[in-house]
């Protein structure tokens, strides 16, 4: 298979503080992979680092078989928290068209292509009747798979998702992983969790990055496991309704 994504030897530092050491890691082709670990753990340094947002200290980062800052076009992004004011008077389509703006456009009036593009990517998310409600009216949930529909309007190869579903309850949760898992089909998929429980049900491998990185297929992961990763002792809760 062709490996999309390849950090060889990766370190990172803020300062004088280590926040990704000697970090050797692969993406195949068709993927969907889960990053989990704890706060300050590296997982949005490393993130960036893929993005090309910064550039390692040692080692090297590749997409596609190129500088990251080459192939930001390639990749479609859903931050962790919005970058925009929830009371910006934007409507979801204003604010999914914006996703069509990538290198080499000029600012300009958005063409027939453009606005097919945001109603295939909001039908693909069950969310065409959204698409003149404004975002200040969204719920949580309503507004990731905004975000979503933003990243996939440029017909990216590769999907990048930082917690998306944090603070959202699990239906909605649920709701948007199977989203993905049918994305997967033609994407290959990184997506950031705390919650390697749920995750579980849906990646094909999941990275536990703490500092340094190990992959480990979704059958491996156990209490030990976690603990080792998070450096706490993990109980099990039961819960009866």
């Amino acid at each position: 298979m062709n490996k999309v994504i390849e950090l060889h030897n990766v370190s990172f530092s803020y300062g004088l503080v280590p926040v990704l050491q000697h970090i050797d890691f692969s993406v195949e082709q068709g993927e969907f992979l889960g990053i989990v670990g704890p706060n300050a753990g590296g997982k949005s340094t490393m993130l960036k680092l893929i993005l090309g947002l910064i550039k390692p200290q040692t080692g090297t980062v590749t997409v596609l078989g190129k500088k990251p800052a080459q192939q930001r076009t390639q990749i479609g992004y859903v931050p962790q928290y919005p970058g925009f004011a929830r009371d910006f008077p934007i409507t979801v389509e204003q604010a999914v068209l914006l996703g069509r703006l990538g290198a080499g456009r000029q600012f300009g009036r958005y063409n027939a292509a453009d606005y097919a593009a945001v109603q295939q990517a909001l039908a693909e998310l069950e969310a065409q009747d959204l698409a003149q409600r404004p975002i200040s009216a969204l719920s949580g949930g309503q507004l990731q798979r905004i975000l979503l529909a933003r990243a996939l309007v440029s017909d990216p190869k590769i999907l990048i998702l930082d917690e998306p579903t944090a603070n959202i309850d699990m239906r909605i949760e649920s709701d948007i992983f199977d989203h993905l898992r049918e994305l997967n089909k033609r994407l290959t998929i990184l997506v950031v969790s705390h919650d390697i429980a749920f995750i579980s049900d849906y990646v094909s491998r999941v990275a536990c990055l703490n500092r340094t990185l190990v992959c480990h297929t979704t059958d491996a992961i156990n209490g030990h496991l976690i603990q080792h990763l998070y450096g706490e002792p993990i109980r099990r809760v039961a819960h009866v309704h």
